[in-house]
Order: structure tokens, then C-alpha cells, then sequence
């Protein structure tokens, strides 16, 4: 077995998958980072902005090179502003995915997604009661079909905060509220962090810190 194969992973199946993969001439993710090396700089230590089209803009860490971009951003604004992309990116990625089951739901409700039913209606009705809604002699399908509505509404919601978000320990929630960032509505948030990090928005790394945990 090649050594760097043991580097990669500990799994005796995945080291033999990858020395079978190099027999073959068969690219992985591996050969193309390393085909990447050496890496910029830059980019590796979050110094480096393509937000708006007056850059691309890069900070000396040093101190010797310039220390703002061309809209005035320093280091710690960049590097703000990259991670809170970073995180608005996986939200929205991790919130589409409960958002296609929440159309799924939907449409188990209506009777239109052949090859889904209700299985567990005891776990329906419990995450029903946490949303408030009625179960008492009430169909599956008929909870299910309010159920798919409540959860769709997390998503553009208007309240204050998310009702999902009760699930959080309660000193969780009270440091939450604490802070201020207490999420108030899935796309809102992921749609503000986008906002905020543009250029010209907010210039302060602390509240775009604070914004990129209510949106986590």
C-alpha cells in the first residue's frame, strides 16, 4: 500500500479504493489540491476580497503593503465579510434541503407524492403541538397539511424570532436574545448577511461576527 494513501484516510476500504484509482490514472480530490500548490497566500489567511467589481483587493498581513482596500475595508472587515459569506452559503444550502422535505410534506398532505405516506403519526402530532397546531380527532393528513404550512412560514417569517428555534436549550436562547441574534426568519437572515457584507454596508467586523452566528 502507498504510504500517502494511509495519510488520507484510515479506512482500509478507502486506501484501497485510492490505490486503485491511481492504478487507473483516475484524478481525485487529492491530485487536484495538490495540482493547486502553491496556494495563495492571500486567500488562505482571508486577507484577500472579490466582493465588488473595484477589486479584486488583497491586505498586506505584514503591515508593509496596503492595509485597506479600494472601498477603505481593513483585514478584519475582509476577513469578516468572507466568513459571513461563508456561512450565509451553507445556510442556504442546509436550509434548501428542509425546504424541498417541507414540499415533500406538503404534498403527502394533498395526496400527490406517490411512493410517500405517513408512517409515524405519533412524532406528526408531537412536532405539530410544537407549533401550536390542533390534533385532537384530526386526520394524519389533515396535520400534516397544517404542519407543512407552519414550516414553510419559518422561512419568510415576520416574528421575532423562529419557532424551531425553541428546541434550543433555554440558556442558549436567553444568550440569543441576549446578543440580539436570535433568528427571525430562515431567508431573512441568509438574505441580510449577503446585504451587510456588501460593499459600502456595514463596516464592522463585531456585528457582522454577530450577524454570521444568527445566521448560522
Amino acid at each position: 500500500m502507498t504510504h500517502h494513501h494511509k495519510t488520507r484516510t484510515i479506512a482500509k476500504d478507502g486506501q484501497l479504493l485510492l490505490q486503485k484509482m491511481e492504478t487507473d490514472q483516475v484524478e481525485t480530490v487529492w491530485d487536484r489540491h495538490d495540482a493547486q500548490q502553491p496556494q495563495c497566500g492571500f486567500c488562505e489567511m482571508g486577507v484577500s476580497c472579490r466582493i465588488c467589481v473595484m477589486g479584486p483587493c488583497r491586505i498586506d498581513p505584514f503591515g508593509e503593503g496596503p492595509q485597506q482596500g479600494v472601498c477603505g475595508a481593513d483585514a478584519d472587515i475582509i476577513v469578516a465579510r468572507n466568513l459571513c459569506r461563508m456561512i450565509a452559503a451553507g445556510a442556504a444550502a442546509h436550509s434548501d434541503h428542509g425546504r424541498d422535505l417541507v414540499d415533500v410534506l406538503a404534498s403527502v398532505a394533498e395526496n400527490s407524492a406517490p411512493g410517500y405516506e405517513i408512517r409515524d403519526t405519533e412524532k406528526l402530532c408531537k412536532v405539530a403541538a410544537e407549533y401550536g397546531i390542533d390534533t385532537q380527532g384530526r386526520q394524519p393528513a389533515e396535520v400534516a397539511g397544517d404542519l407543512a404550512y407552519a414550516l414553510q412560514e419559518e422561512y419568510g417569517t415576520r416574528k421575532k424570532e423562529l419557532s424551531m428555534a425553541g428546541r434550543a436549550p433555554e440558556k442558549r436562547r436567553d444568550l440569543w436574545r441576549k446578543l440580539n441574534i436570535m433568528p427571525r426568519g430562515i431567508d431573512r437572515e441568509t438574505s441580510e448577511a449577503m446585504h451587510r457584507t456588501h460593499m459600502g454596508v456595514d463596516n464592522g467586523w463585531q456585528s457582522l461576527m454577530l450577524h454570521s452566528l444568527r445566521n448560522a
